[in-house]
């Protein structure tokens, strides 16, 4: 009998430590800095959203862009030219509700078009709505200015150290006249230093 229950103690203790040293999951700080590698992470994502709205809501053309109104701008999603596989719709959105935030522009969505434009046709050619409720075709707002930017980067190896670069262009154009009325660039550097054993 002592060994039975000595037994069923030990597989109990066995699997207390072994779930013990299985791997934890907790919440972390989003908005750390601390970067965990050289690849394009939440923290580059912060700050290439957080300089270029500032650079882009303190300059001189949007301030007299902006001195008669909102004006109507579409951003296009960033475009990766990077080797990694990065969500660029994520800094679109990221940079994009910053200038929404800041009530000095307006913003038409050039992903929902499709969406939209499948709306709009239910309303008016189904049947199915009150034509009186419809929304009718020819109503919306046109865009204004139009906002692109570019992630690009460059890699270096020598020996134990890899550094990545990393530069994020944005620019905003006036569809009207095609000049680029504003642009700047964000530039991180990231450097990995391997462990001389087991690196």
């Amino acid at each position: 009998m002592k060994k039975a229950l000595f037994s069923i103690l030990a597989a109990g203790c066995f699997a207390v430590c072994f779930c013990g040293c299985g791997t934890t999951i907790q919440y972390g700080d989003a908005t750390s800095s601390n970067p965990l590698s050289t690849d394009f992470g939440s923290s580059d994502l912060q700050q290439i959203a957080n300089t270029m709205v500032d650079s882009m809501l303190n300059s001189l053309a949007v301030a007299e862009i902006t001195a008669g109104g909102r004006p109507v701008l579409v951003m296009d999603t960033v475009r990766n030219k990077t080797m990694q596989h990065i969500d660029t719709e994520s800094i679109t959105d990221s940079i994009r509700t910053k200038l929404i935030q800041s009530r000095k522009f307006s913003f038409v969505d050039a992903t929902a078009r499709a969406a939209m434009q499948s709306e709009l046709s239910y309303q008016n050619a189904s049947g199915m709505v009150d034509p009186a409720k419809a929304v009718a075709f020819g109503q919306q707002y046109g865009a204004e200015f139009l906002v692109t930017a570019n992630l690009s980067e460059i890699k270096q190896s020598q020996g134990r150290i890899s550094d990545v670069y990393y530069k994020f262009t944005m620019n905003l154009q006036n569809l009207k006249t095609g000049i680029i009325e504003w642009a700047d660039e964000k530039e991180i550097r990231k450097l990995r230093t391997r462990a001389i054993l087991g690196g």
